[in-house]
């Protein structure tokens, strides 16, 4: 778009005064940079004129630009007017080249222009800006502050001037130097630095730009050539790879680097037999200069085997030459190579006819641990057994029969569950269904032809724009049947229906979620075709053999774990068949909203429903239809976000018509069988769904890359502890839910923090025409709270109702979790709604299916753990709790026997849902009249103490520190959120007294409570102001705290308790400091993400980066951009949030450390585990022994040399070398020496004994 020039003639013929013209900055409606100039409120006209400087083609509305002025000659009324304006442009993109003409009001940054009009009537400007310096100025402020018209009568000269300028007044029509903004200032400063960062950084911007596009041709080309190849459209695909290819010898182009987009076709055409297309591909990619890999040559091979030309036997003697001449040898053809279908035997066949006695030799991987704190588990005693996780809970024809169940249940894709809400059944229920029922045919005939009709003219708008070459949508939208695409816009239309009234996902969101499905359906189906499924499903009934009788192996090699039983399956030499480990599939994040998009364009434009179909009895019929979606927009915080709302009678007749039945994916339910074991990064968990190992989002490629690029053993123990983790069964504490589902179908209880249903609230106050202005005020002020608090029930009761059902759903059945990892390695359970990281509720909900008598103190440590779920002793000794439980019996038999009409002791608890389940467990052992051989399935928890300062503590070796949080022994707990709140106390005591009115304000109200999730987030990175807002949270909890004094208060608090911290962990401090130094010059400086690799050889990468450019607009669905995705790798990193995110994400891959290799000894030592992060669950009876582990892990894993490691880590990977200083003293030099120095600055250690930690009862309890 042109830029917008503007002219004025401004003539008067006596007197005038003028008020000053205000410039302010404005964007325009697509957010680009433009100018809004006004005149002044006080004026009876304001016109405004809107210029926009952007490239982009808004077609912001232009209109004449009037200057309003008092002219007493021409306006007899003295009313504001215009004079002689002349108007430019009849349009957006109408300019006129008058060098005489002047511009005003769209001056340079740092430049004024004085417009005289002289007695002549010509026009002086000077200091005229560029196009380029009006687009690239950021205003801040005014850009002419002021601007008046001034008059006198003896001169025929008018200035045009500003009040700042008027000591320039002699020489108008010079250019004037604008004083420069403290914001100006600042950007140019920040502009200098840019440009110095980015002679530092490792990798040159113009390098990461080029880099990030061909990574993402290459992605896109790869996912798009395997969609054609899927659907049949080889030649399609084909011509579109020599697109490309042909396209990149244009330097503007990224080019065709990967070799894996030639595979696909060379296997698609050698699946045909076509040889002459796979020697002309072949041939391209020695043309391309790229390296022919295995899987390359096992496609020539593959073709050559399929035919029975007479000069076969030549070109399979010339293809193995030319893999022996690579460098490659028969056996890589069966170790390195990845297979669909039959592919492996007709490969082999065709190697047989040249050498008919060649057998591949299978090279099984090496599965033991090479980490220093494993090693000692590749050595298990001689008369080692395993113990089943399930053992004596089912027999292995039952567990196959729910391995088909499973099977069955992510072929479907969703299960359908019984809703636990009691729902009166109306008069009028069946004919609602009725309607419903034929509303969703009329539908689904609808979506049917809507989407054959707008697929049809995607081919057509095609062809007549001549792109069929470039990556287009359709063959992603041909790869799944049309019958089961409409099944899932259906379910997207339920779905639609009964969302909540006051909050939606961002139409962005609902486009990747819709996508996401129709790739997971996919993905299903190429399972299927290509025999995946039949051969998973073949080894899976082997596996589960295997689970339930472990020590029952053939072989002459013992399997010790989950892992090594899926190695040895997948590994097997006389294996046939597809390979089962072949990652998941991945589409463009610009596939899955453009898929997305189209499908919701169906949704928007072609499903109606009739707005009178509620009226049943009526007797005049309607054929009136409308839209049943619409879209809205709403403000949040300060972006204008697009939802997608269904109609009023959409919303009622769903409810109407509802069967009380919930729909779920079948990954957002627990197993019927147990997980798929992670041997690899690419396959696990689900038995067929695709399950990440890690979770992150589709922009964070470094990561995936780090992983791809470890050796497979060094990720071992992580996915060891998965495997662990998922392998334990688990079922539903039946006598906890009845209770919960009868508190729940009464309307909840809020204390209990059982959610009460919206309808609960009170009716929103209305507002009366008699009301003063304050009074509506008010109103309004209360209705807002309402609407708010509604929703929140809302989301709150939705979320219940979820957990409750599948409980119910579940409730006389095992069933397992499968897991994975954040970035950081921490590990959660993949289903979302019920799992044992819930809250309180879901966790009482959850007992270990399989059963184990008590002994001698299993009783006891129940009795301790119900005492811990209550929060009355945590500053007691276990002796001392456990007499308290005994002095309590009555109380704890009074909860289990009658828990809603009895003394409801258990909901004085802090957790009481768990407090009331653990006081019926105690209730069965004593009623069983022999504890001893009770058996019990209630898992007893032992908690760090604040475990993220146990980490800092031992890491620093600080003495006081460690004492505080019980890394040392002691005869009682030591409880770290009073010691601080002690000298927090300590210092207002002192400041009260010599007259600080805050700390007198706050006495008696220093309470552990208050500080407590302060100190427990110091670790975590919690900012002074998040720790404000925690305290005044905690503050105005107390009804007798003054809440005028609410914000000092919690300021003058949060300063005290970090003062505090750092007082007592002065060696925490310290290495906080040097994580957070070490973040900010990497990201900075070194322009790069920051990376670790954890204890457990883990790599971690930080994904947080500053993305500069729009990442997607799919508005052309014939051509993708293919090469506008962005990644973490090739963007630069967001420096605020690296240094901030380093240290408590540092810490958090500790202790998932600490996790993991608690999991894999407690499994060795046969004893059941399960982990919420830092709070670790077994049996009763097993408790004593899951302790010493844990501690025992903690020393060994503190006895690493954890900094030094970091240090040399971060030496090696992003210190500058000797050769790249120039040792002139130049600031780029010497912030490269200070780099260098900070990441060898490993910090000092204090005299903490680390093996005290052997002997610390209270180290986790």
């Amino acid at each position: 778009m042109a830029l917008f020039r503007m002219s004025l003639t401004l003539q008067t013929s006596s007197k005038t005064s003028g008020a000053p013209v205000s410039v302010i900055k404005r964007i325009c409606r697509n957010k680009h940079n433009g100018w809004t100039h006004e005149t002044p409120e006080n004026h009876s006209r304001t016109l405004t004129k809107t210029f926009c400087l952007c490239q982009c083609k808004c077609k912001c509305t232009v209109t004449q630009f009037l200057i309003p002025i008092r002219s007493k000659s021409r306006f007899a009324s003295n009313e504001a007017g215009p004079v002689d304006v002349q108007r430019l442009y009849a349009n957006d993109h109408d300019i006129v080249e008058d060098p005489e003409l002047w511009h005003t009001l769209l001056g340079d940054m740092e430049q004024k222009m004085y417009v005289v009009r002289s007695s002549n009537g010509t026009s002086t400007a000077s200091a005229i800006p560029t196009e380029k310096d009006l687009i690239d100025s950021e205003l801040d402020e005014f850009l002419v502050e002021g601007l008046s018209l001034d008059s006198h009568e003896d001169s025929d000269t008018r200035h045009l001037f500003t009040e700042k300028s008027t000591k320039h007044f002699n020489s108008l029509t010079q250019p004037c130097q604008m004083p420069i903004s403290k914001k100006e200032k600042k950007k140019n400063s920040k502009s200098l630095k840019q440009s110095e960062r980015e002679k530092t950084a490792k990798v040159k911007r113009c390098d990461l730009e080029k880099a990030g596009k061909e990574v993402s041709l290459n992605k896109s080309l790869l996912s798009y050539l395997e969609m054609c190849v899927f659907t049949g459209q080889l030649i399609k695909a084909l011509n579109s790879l020599n697109h490309y290819r042909s396209r990149s010898a244009s330097k503007q182009f990224p080019s065709v680097s990967s070799i894996a987009p030639f595979n696909i076709l060379l296997h698609a055409f050698a699946s045909k037999g076509n040889y002459s297309k796979v020697r002309e591909i072949f041939q391209s990619i020695l043309d391309d200069k790229l390296v022919p890999t295995p899987q390359s040559f096992a496609a020539v091979l593959e073709c050559l085997g399929r035919n029975s030309y007479r000069k076969n036997l030549e070109y399979i003697r010339t293809t193995i030459q030319s893999l022996q001449n690579d460098g490659y040898s028969l056996n890589d053809l069966f170790n390195r190579c990845i297979y669909a279908g039959d592919q492996r035997e007709v490969i082999l066949k065709a190697i047989q006819r040249h050498d008919p006695l060649f057998e591949p030799q299978i090279e099984p991987p090496f599965s033991g641990y090479v980490s220093p704190l494993l090693v000692h588990l590749n050595h298990p005693p001689h008369n080692h057994s395993i113990v089943s996780h399930a053992r004596d809970l089912i027999s292995v024809k039952e567990l196959q029969e729910l391995a088909k169940k499973q099977f069955q249940m992510e072929l479907n894709g969703t299960i359908t569950v019984k809703s636990i809400l009691r729902k009166e059944v109306k008069e009028n229920s069946i004919d609602y269904r009725g309607i419903w029922e034929a509303t969703e045919d009329d539908w689904s005939k609808t979506i049917g032809e809507a989407f054959e009709r707008n697929l049809n003219a995607l081919v057509q708008q095609s062809i007549r724009l001549k792109n069929q070459k470039a990556i287009s949508l359709y063959p992603f939208l041909k790869v799944v049947p049309q019958e089961d695409i409409v099944k899932i816009i259906t379910q997207e239309i339920r779905k639609l229906a009964e969302g909540s009234e006051s909050y939606s996902p961002s139409i962005i969101q609902l486009h990747r979620e819709l996508g996401t499905r129709i790739l997971s359906r996919y993905e299903i189906l190429y399972k299927k075709e290509k025999g995946i499924l039949e051969k998973v499903e073949r080894l899976y009934q082997n596996y589960v053999g295997w689970y339930l009788s472990p020590n029952e192996s053939l072989g002459s090699k013992q399997i010790l774990n989950c892992r090594e039983k899926w190695q040895q399956l997948l590994y097997n030499p006389n294996t046939v068949g597809p390979d089962v480990d072949i990652g998941e599939k991945v589409w463009p994040n610009s596939v899955l909203c453009s898929i997305g998009r189209f499908l919701y364009g169906i949704i928007m434009r072609d499903i109606k429903i009739n707005p009178h179909l509620m009226k049943v009895k009526s007797k005049v019929k309607s054929e009136q239809v409308v839209p049943a979606f619409y879209r809205i927009f709403r403000m949040q915080g300060v972006h204008l976000k697009e939802e997608i709302k269904p109609h009023p009678t959409l919303v009622k007749l769903f409810q109407e018509a509802s069967r009380n039945e919930l729909v779920f994916e079948s990954t957002s339910v627990p197993m019927t069988s147990p997980p798929l074991p992670w041997a690899s990064i690419r396959t696990g968990g689900y038995l067929l769904s695709a399950a990440k190992i890690i979770r992150l989002p589709y922009q964070a490629h470094q990561q995936k890359c780090r992983l791809e690029q470890a050796p497979p053993e060094d990720l071992y123990p992580s996915l060891d502890s998965l495997n662990q983790l998922g392998a334990i069964p688990w079922k539903i504490n039946q006598p906890v839910l009845d209770i919960i589902l009868h508190v729940f179908n009464n309307n909840g209880d809020e204390k209990l923090a059982i959610p009460q249903p919206p309808s609960e609230l009170p009716a929103a106050p209305s507002i009366e025409s008699h009301m003063t202005k304050q009074e509506k005020f008010v109103i309004r002020k209360q209705r807002l709270v309402l609407k708010r608090k509604k929703a929140e029930m809302y989301s709150l009761w939705c979320d219940a109702l979820y957990k409750l059902s599948l409980a119910n759903h579940f409730r006389n059945d095992k069933f397992w979790f499968p897991h994975n990892m954040d970035f950081r390695g921490r590990v959660y359970p993949c289903p979302p709604h019920l799992n044992h990281l819930g809250s309180d509720v879901a966790r009482a909900l959850l007992v270990f299916a399989v059963g184990e008598p008590l002994g001698s103190k299993g009783l006891d440590w129940l009795k301790i753990h119900v005492v811990n779920l209550t929060g009355l002793k945590k500053r007691d000794s276990i002796g001392d709790r456990l007499e308290f439980a005994n002095s309590k019996l009555s109380q704890i038999l009074d909860s289990a026997n009658y828990p809603l009409e009895g003394d409801k002791w258990w909901a004085r608890s802090e957790e009481p849902w768990q407090t009331l389940a653990c006081c019926m467990e105690i209730a069965k052992a004593i009623e069983s009249g022999d504890p001893e051989s009770f058996i019990s399935h209630f898992p007893v928890h032992q908690d760090g103490s604040c475990n993220g300062l146990q980490h800092y503590a031992a890491l620093g070796r600080d003495e006081a520190g460690a004492k505080s949080v019980n890394l040392t022994p002691c005869s009682l707990p030591q409880d770290v959120y009073s010691a601080i709140a002690s000298l927090v106390e300590k210092v207002r005591q002192k400041e009260a007294e010599n007259g600080h009115q805050v700390a007198q304000v706050l006495e008696g109200f220093i309470k552990r409570k208050v500080i407590k999730q302060t100190v427990m987030t110091t670790v975590y990175g919690v900012t002074r102001y998040g720790a404000r807002l925690q305290i005044a949270k905690q503050l105005k909890d107390i009804p007798e705290f003054p809440k005028e004094h609410l914000w000092s208060a919690s300021i003058y608090l949060a300063g005290r308790t970090f003062d505090s911290l750092q007082e007592m962990f002065t060696s925490t401090k310290e290495i906080q400091d040097w994580f957070t130094d070490c973040a900010r010059m990497i990201s900075n400086i070194c322009g790069q993400n920051m990376e670790w690799v954890t204890p457990l050889a883990l790599p971690i990468v930080q994904p947080y980066f500053r993305q500069l450019k729009k990442t997607f607009d799919a508005h052309d669905p014939l051509r993708l951009k293919e090469n506008k995705s962005f990644f973490d790798m090739f963007e630069r990193p967001n420096v605020m949030k690296q240094k901030n995110a380093f240290p408590p994400n540092f810490i958090h891959s500790l202790d998932s450390a600490h996790m993991m290799l608690t999991s894999l000894n407690c499994e060795r030592e046969k004893i059941t585990f399960v982990s919420v992060h830092d709070c670790f669950w077994t049996h009763p009876h097993t408790v004593e022994t899951m302790n010493r582990i844990c501690r025992e892990q903690f020393v060994a894993l503190h006895s690493q040399p954890i900094l030094e490691d970091l240090s040399d880590f971060l030496v090696r990977k992003y210190s500058y070398r000797e050769s790249d200083m120039t040792r002139d003293g130049s600031l780029l030099d010497m912030t490269k020496s200070e780099l260098n120095r900070t990441l060898k600055a490993v910090p000092r250690k204090g005299t903490f004994d680390l093996k005290s930690v052997l002997e610390s009862i209270y180290f986790f309890s």
